[in-house]
């Protein structure tokens, strides 16, 4: 039973409750990155400490799926990895959040062939792109803040349902 039916039962107004919810949630970004190609380096130096992004909550990366909140898809996705990317979506405690990180990731980038994903929201729903080949770092601080502030005004609520992708 989530956080939120143990505090207040469905179909009553609990503002406040989730405002604080959406406040602590916004903090505590536990994130998984699933990294498969180039832009991993990018992403690596993003979350070292020059950029420092424990500032924003988010700087230590979690090493299971059951652990995180927020899916960071970095790189090229291959068909072939698709349903291990669905598989590690699908293990993630509600709530949860993906970011689609590099251009390969958001639309499939320089590879239009028969063998690369044409955008990972063909697979799982994705809360925010962040593009670039790769992106600066300026540009993931800026989606962080971006999905802090969806985080706060959701307050933290489940998703919607997603079919499994064929």
């Amino acid at each position: 039973m989530p956080l939120e039916e143990t505090i207040a039962p469905a179909g009553t107004m609990t503002t406040q409750i989730d405002a604080a919810l959406g406040w602590a949630r916004k903090y505590s970004i536990f994130q998984y990155p699933f990294v498969t190609a180039c832009c991993g380096m990018e992403f690596m130096s993003t979350a070292a400490s020059h950029y420092d992004l424990d500032r924003f909550g988010a700087g230590f990366p979690r090493f299971s799926p059951r652990q995180a909140d927020c899916l960071m898809v970095v790189g090229t996705i291959s068909h072939k990895i698709a349903p291990v990317l669905r598989r590690i979506y699908d293990q993630m405690a509600e709530p949860k959040w993906v970011i689609a990180f590099g251009v390969c990731t958001c639309t499939g980038g320089f590879y239009n062939n028969y063998s690369t994903v044409q955008g990972i929201d063909t697979i799982v729903p994705v809360d925010l792109y962040i593009p670039g080949c790769p992106p600066r770092p300026e540009t993931v601080i800026q989606g962080l803040v971006m999905l802090q502030e969806k985080i706060q005004k959701t307050g933290g609520r489940p998703r919607r349902v997603v079919e499994a992708a064929p």
